[in-house]
């Protein structure tokens, strides 16, 4: 499922919901849209307060920091590869700092993660975080990141390289006959037979459940008696599964762009394209007010808008526009659904998509939207990928049971997705279908996470985000025993340092003075 930050404070890409288009989110194959309800009651169980002796080497490691940067200490903790067996080896995973700047009583250590998953923590503390979080917060706490394992820095997941990325974010998401329909799998099989190649160990324990446990190892190597954290997108999931598995080590959690987790797959991607829609229809009201909309003159309602959008879409799947890029790719409905989605996230770069279409659509060149589709896979000018998808698919697929088994059954939900989003609908259904083909069988199961006897939790939604539909983060806040909701009512992915000042100003004084927002909730705009 498509899960990411907010482009305009860091790009990390966070995760998403497809495949070759887009990124793939887990789903569940036996569900419905719904899920079945004995999934959706069981909760995330606490584990034992006491740590197990076989973890206490882990738990009692002393970290060795170096410097990586203006003001950021670097070092590599460990954490085992495998739970169940912590003989069995170990992992590696990097972790950065910048100490609280004062003045003021340090408060301890503030974890960041933002989002995925796939996305850089260690990165994000040190390009984001560090130095531009409000300076009051980043004064009394050491801000503190762990890329999760798999990720970045952290034993990354790999799969394919540069070019055969290029080949895989090219397939046709939208096969018109058995032959695409076979093209598509393809795709999809070998991308998992790459990420089996590199890593097989690692592939079976890069799950949520894993990385929440790493934190808590980590929590107690910085010597905090309760885990203070902000989770951004997939790391409100992280956040939050953390709490249930230790709710008395919960300190003060703000999740920020809230994920459910008591949804199966098929419904957390079919909630999440309406989420597109939603957003797509905010930035089609835009659009016609402003005089160099290509998609539709002053008066058009969102309906056309969408539909011209989607004829631009179809009349790329059969001729593709150049794009002036080095290694020969063209611009199709793959890569341009792509780069529109990426400008889904973030109000402000919508005029930055206006200007990208209609250079497509008017002077047939496809380098604008070709470049948003870029930042969204983290590709750069040399072409190469970051991690974050291959690490996204393997954490997702991980997580939950595959949403469809088959194209058959991808057939069959086309109507329903489609119903939620005309314009991108079928595109996203598609991405859904990679984790039937991941090569590790799933280990989690959509749950409740209740985290009962944790301190006060702050979850964060907002009203017309693409990735996280709102309704996730009232969920989310109902199902932890102390969660506050905390609500934004505009656009975009996420809401924290994004110009609401009642937002920001909840949220610092809950990091600073530990009162949350009313337990009936707050509302902002």
């Amino acid at each position: 499922m498509y899960l990411r930050r907010s482009p305009r404070r860091f790009r990390p890409g966070v995760a998403l919901l497809g495949a070759a288009a887009l990124l793939v989110s887990a789903c569940s194959a036996s569900g419905g849209p719904t899920g079945s309800a004995g999934a959706a009651e069981a909760a995330l169980a606490a584990l034992p307060r006491a740590t197990p002796s076989a973890l206490s080497p882990y738990y009692g490691q002393r970290l060795t920091w170096r410097d990586c940067g203006p003001g950021f200490e670097c070092t590599t903790m460990k954490a085992p590869l495998d739970y169940a067996k912590p003989d069995a080896g170990d992992v590696r995973l990097a972790v950065a700092r910048k100490k609280a700047t004062g003045p003021g009583e340090r408060l301890g250590s503030l974890l960041v993660n933002p989002g995925g998953p796939g996305g850089s923590a260690v990165g994000y503390v040190q390009q984001y975080a560090g130095i531009g979080y409000p300076a009051e917060v980043r004064a009394r706490y050491d801000m503190v990141a762990v890329d999760p394992r798999g990720v970045a820095r952290s034993e990354p997941v790999e799969c394919l390289d540069g070019r055969e990325m290029d080949t895989y974010t090219q397939t046709d998401v939208t096969p018109d006959d058995r032959r695409e329909t076979d093209q598509l799998v393809a795709s999809y099989e070998k991308f998992a037979e790459g990420c089996a190649a590199d890593e097989p160990r690692l592939l079976r324990h890069v799950s949520t459940v894993e990385a929440a446990r790493d934190m808590d190892i980590l929590r107690a190597a910085l010597g905090d008696r309760k885990l203070t954290y902000v989770g951004a997108s997939y790391g409100t999931f992280l956040g939050a599964t953390y709490a249930g598995l230790f709710p008395d080590r919960v300190g003060r959690l703000v999740l920020d762009g809230a994920m459910d987790p008591s949804l199966p797959a098929r419904r957390l991607n079919l909630d999440q394209t309406t989420g597109f829609e939603t957003a797509f229809q905010s930035f089609a009201k835009d659009c016609v007010r402003q005089t160099d909309c290509p998609l539709g003159a002053s008066g058009a309602t969102p309906d056309r808008v969408g539909r011209n959008l989607k004829a631009f879409f179809e009349k790329l799947d059969a001729h593709p526009l150049p794009t002036g890029d080095p290694d020969g790719r063209k611009l199709g409905e793959a890569l341009a659904t792509t780069g529109v989605i990426a400008a889904m996230y973030d109000e402000g770069a919508w005029e930055q998509l206006r200007e990208a279409l209609a250079s497509a659509m008017k002077q047939n060149d496809g380098a604008g939207l070709l470049a948003l589709a870029d930042s969204y896979y983290e590709r750069d000018l040399d072409g190469r990928y970051a991690n974050l998808m291959f690490a996204n698919a393997a954490v997702n697929c991980l997580d939950l049971p595959a949403a469809f088994s088959s194209p058959e059954q991808v057939r069959d939900s086309l109507p329903t997705f489609e119903k939620a989003s005309p314009v991108f609908g079928e595109s996203l259904a598609w991405a859904t279908l990679n984790c039937a083909y991941w090569p590790v069988r799933p280990t989690g199961e959509p749950h409740r996470i209740e985290a009962k006897g944790a301190d006060p939790i702050v979850v964060v939604g907002t009203t017309r985000d693409p990735a996280t539909p709102y309704r996730w983060a009232r969920s989310l806040a109902d199902q932890l025993s102390s969660g506050r909701l905390l609500t934004y009512e505009g656009d975009g992915h996420t809401a924290y340092g994004r110009g609401s000042d009642c937002i920001d100003s909840a949220i610092n004084t809950y990091l600073l003075r530990g009162t949350p927002p009313p337990a009936n909730g707050k509302r902002c705009s």
